[in-house]
Parts: structure tokens; sequence; C-alpha cells
């Protein structure tokens, strides 16, 4: 009986740890609310200059403003962004530095400025699969994905969450 008690314990242990859901902003200020490193404005570019940037580079350091087309609905460990005024549709995907923060789950349509480095990635398809299914997709949606794509991808250290 101990013995599943201790096991009963520990399990929730381990699931409290791995859905502890850090969206909490680390600083409030008039530019906004910041998750992660608490970071600087200075130098900020637009997503299609990143973009323009991108051009053959395998990767690419900067300061980038976009809003959000989507979140992670299961815990906010991941957006996708695009241009503020729309010119460009394709989406960025964007992770947040050593799983270190997360993003509220109700920020579609908010700008945001990100710190960190854009690159070039393949994605398989069982990861594809795995954030639509995060993105709250349909069974359908999720088994019409049948091929990696090469994704322009964001590792942020730092986020502002504009007001």
């Amino acid at each position: 009986m101990k013995l599943v008690q201790i096991s009963f314990l520990f399990i929730a242990l381990i699931v409290t740890v791995s859905c502890k859901h850090n969206d909490k902003p680390t600083a409030t200020d008039e530019k906004g609310q910041y998750f992660g490193e608490k970071i600087s404005d200075e130098g900020v570019i637009t997503y299609d200059e990143l973009i323009a940037k991108m051009g053959q580079a395998e990767e690419v350091e900067a300061v980038v403003v976009g809003t959000v087309e989507s979140v992670c609905q299961a815990k906010g460990c991941w957006m996708n962004i695009v241009s503020t005024d729309g010119s460009t549709k394709e989406e960025m995907f964007v992770k947040f530095k050593d799983y270190g923060f997360f993003m509220p789950l109700d920020i579609s349509g908010k700008e945001v400025i990100m710190r960190g480095k854009a690159y070039k990635e393949e994605t398989s398809v069982d990861e594809l699969r795995h954030y639509a299914e995060d993105e709250g997709k349909s069974e359908e949606e999720i088994a019409a994905i049948t091929e990696p794509i090469v994704e322009l991808k964001f590792m942020a250290d730092g986020v502002i969450l504009k007001p």
C-alpha cells in the first residue's frame, strides 16, 4: 500500500513540474510586458526587413517586431509571427531559449518585439502534426500534413508584448 502512495506522489510531482506554465511577465513598463530576458527595442527591424536580411544567410541575430498569428494553446511554448502591416503572410515559428519562458495563450493579433536568432530549418511531419495539435487543429487538418517543410524559425531570448 505504501508503495502505491509513494508512486502516486511521484507521478503527481512529475505532472506538476512538467506542466509548469511560466507565462508571467518578468517586468512591465510603458513599452509593455517583458518575457524572458528584459530586452531593449533599440535597433528593432520589421519582419519584412528580417526576411530581406536572411537572403542566403544561414542565420541572423536581430531585434524584430511582428504580429502574433497564433500561440501554442497547450502552454504558450511557441508562437507564429507575421508582419505587422500584413504585407508578409508567411509565418515565422518562434520558440523560446532553453524553454525558459512561455507566452500568454490569448495574444493572437497582438504586436511583439523579440530579440534572438532567425534561422532556416526543416520541420518533420511528426513535429508539424504535434504543433497543429497544440494549436487545436482538427484531426482532418492534422492528417493532411504529409510532407516536412523548410521554414523560417526564431529562437527568442526575450520578448516584449506591446500594450
